[in-house]
């Protein structure tokens, strides 16, 4: 197969490619004919798109985390980029078969920054977020560093989870080089912990999706959970103000109680948590707008960044 990056895809290109199947949704027309919608991505991006007059034995060889060969049309709707699909199947003995092969990843060897997360866990000099956040990162060692951060928004790649959350631990560390009165200690100890409960919340880093529990509880309150779990473990009083501080960092990264965090921020280092969660989710969402845009355009527009269309000047030297 010629194979093409779907970023490279033009408007109205009929091209072929292996992709791993994200999503995978089963639907009926209004004359009741089936079809499916689905979700492939590579590297470069992902794109979703419908498969009309499918059978069941087609349907049947399918499930979302394999490696498929696809033929497809590249089309619009709505303003999006949307795949017209002529052919779907799982990928052959001689075709590529691992979906690891077809994700994004961190720009961060695993080891690079599992030794960045140990130096920083060092400089947590409170003996009681130390153990904590110790604790926790052993309890969850794999999953953090393979997770994304997100299903499809920021820092939704393999790796993910661990890059965003030393990307606010460095701009955590630039922040009390520069202020005064900040409890170095609990800033660092709450930007380890803030989205660890996203290995709760997520599948994982193949076609991730929701858990029942991410659904239902979401990554904020399963983290502060697991932080209570931990503590009694311990038996370390869940009252004393190191514990309260701890979570309330933890609790209120949101900002605000519309955004999910069940309580805004009341100490210093609960608002510059957030607004350092804030600023990197954003930051990585430009990037990942401007990279599937050309110099002198505009993106489509970007979810994350509240529907913007962000611009790509032409003078673009990176």
């Amino acid at each position: 197969m010629d194979e093409k990056a779907l970023r490279d895809v033009a408007l109205n290109e009929h091209f072929n490619t292996f992709a791993v199947l994200k999503v995978l949704d089963q639907r009926v027309t209004q004359q009741g004919k089936p079809y499916i919608a689905v979700t492939i991505s590579d590297q470069t991006g992902e794109i979703s798109g419908m498969k009309w007059d499918v059978t069941a034995d087609e349907v049947a060889q399918l499930k979302a985390g394999q490696v498929v060969a696809v033929s497809a049309v590249r089309q619009e709707y709505k303003e999006k980029p949307q795949l017209k699909i002529i052919s779907i199947r799982p990928t052959r003995d001689t075709e590529p078969q691992n979906p690891a092969d077809f994700m994004p990843a961190a720009p961060m060897k695993k080891a690079t920054m599992e030794e960045e997360v140990s130096e920083l866990v060092f400089k947590i000099v409170n003996p009681t977020w130390n153990r904590i956040v110790r604790y926790l990162l052993k309890e969850y060692q794999d999953a953090f560093y393979q997770f994304p951060a997100a299903k499809s928004n920021h820092h939704a790649f393999t790796g993910g989870l661990a890059f965003h959350t030393l990307s606010i631990s460095r701009l955590a560390q630039a922040v009390a080089n520069q202020y005064e009165d900040i409890d170095e200690s609990l800033l660092y100890a709450g930007a380890l912990l803030h989205d660890l409960g996203k290995v709760i919340e997520l599948s994982g880093p193949v076609a991730t999706t929701y858990t029942r529990a991410g659904n239902l509880l979401g990554h904020i309150t399963l983290i502060d959970e697991q932080i209570v779990l931990a503590a009694n473990e311990m038996k370390i009083d869940l009252f004393s103000e190191d514990m309260v501080l701890l979570r309330h960092v933890v609790l209120s990264h949101h900002g605000q109680l519309e955004w999910g965090s069940p309580v805004r921020p009341l100490v210093k280092e609960a608002q510059i948590l957030h607004l350092l969660d804030e600023l990197d989710a954003n930051l990585q969402s430009f990037d990942k707008a401007l990279a599937d845009t050309k110099p002198g355009e505009f993106s489509q527009k970007v979810f994350a960044l509240d529907g913007r269309m962000v611009y790509r000047p032409e003078d673009d030297h990176k």
